[in-house]
């Protein structure tokens, strides 16, 4: 008899349908939605598990280039539109801006979001050109020092911040994943806490899911270290209305296994992993795509 098959991927499907059958229905800034307040979800990324959601597609290649340009510092959104990633661009837009009271930021350029905390915390912002070298905190160049060194790797103070309440008001949307903590068991094991004040579940969560067990695996090949745990914990969680029949469709599908990935090789620097760095120990199967409109 075949073992039975049980996906993680059902943490992610109960939180759908625990929105669905006990959420509020709520007016919000961008539309009417359903929602929680807060949800807990623990993946393994041992052995080169990635948890990419498989009950649709869910596109890797540009959640990936997504989290090289925040490790990069970068906050220009035209790198990424170079790269045919179009996650940011209704953010970007010249009336959206406006609309945040940011006129003196160039279309495209959206301020002193992740990127720009997480490499260079507080320094001041001009523009997305700008050479910010030697500025602020770099959080994760500190983090990286510290999992290299079997002295400070077991430290509880390995924490990476988005949120900076002195620039909130200069960024083009303030940071939803704001808090990151890195933890190693027994000097080798390498997990990341990850809490996150909004969830968007339809397209959101499913990207910020393979976004910070990407990053985990990928410091833990820089860091001579092994991926061990992705945990995530989701403040508000919702659903917007126009996603509600997608999602409905989704809870209908059966997951398949996640795949396995390993990291190629170790870089000099954290910034020149690539996608091509990417290796495929097992393929990802997954159902096809849902389309969901993006919400800005």
């Amino acid at each position: 008899m075949a073992a039975f098959f049980v996906s993680e991927e059902n943490q992610y499907l109960q939180l759908i349908q625990t929105i669905l059958d006990r959420g509020s229905d709520e007016i919000t800034r961008n539309g009417e939605v359903r929602s929680i307040f807060g949800y807990f979800m623990r993946f393994s990324l041992s052995d080169g598990i990635l948890p990419l959601i498989t009950t649709k597609n869910t596109a890797w290649k540009a959640c990936f280039r997504e989290l090289m340009w925040f490790i990069s510092g970068c906050t220009d959104n035209q790198i990424l539109i170079d790269q045919n990633v179009h996650i940011w661009d209704a953010n970007g837009s010249r009336e959206f801006l406006d609309s945040r009271g940011l006129g003196n930021l160039a279309e495209n350029d959206l301020g002193p979001i992740y990127g720009h905390q997480w490499r260079h915390f507080n320094a001041l912002y001009e523009t997305c050109h700008t050479d910010y070298l030697g500025k602020g905190v770099d959080q994760l160049a500190n983090i990286i020092n510290a999992l290299k060194d079997p002295e400070q790797r077991s430290s509880r103070r390995l924490v990476m911040s988005a949120w900076n309440p002195c620039q909130l008001d200069e960024m083009a949307l303030p940071p939803c994943h704001i808090l990151a903590q890195f933890n190693v068991r027994d000097g080798k094991y390498l997990s990341c806490s990850l809490y996150q004040r909004s969830g968007d579940v339809g397209l959101g969560v499913p990207f910020n899911i393979a976004s910070y067990s990407f990053l985990t695996h990928i410091l833990a090949k820089h860091c001579c270290l092994e991926a061990e745990d992705f945990v995530y914990c989701l403040g508000n969680a919702h659903i917007y209305k126009d996603h509600i029949e997608p999602l409905r469709e989704q809870l209908k599908r059966q997951p398949y296994e996640f795949p396995k990935i390993r990291i190629s090789s170790v870089k000099e620097r954290i910034e020149d992993y690539t996608i091509e760095d990417v290796e495929w120990i097992s393929p990802y199967q997954h159902h096809p795509t849902i389309k969901m409109k993006m919400i800005a």
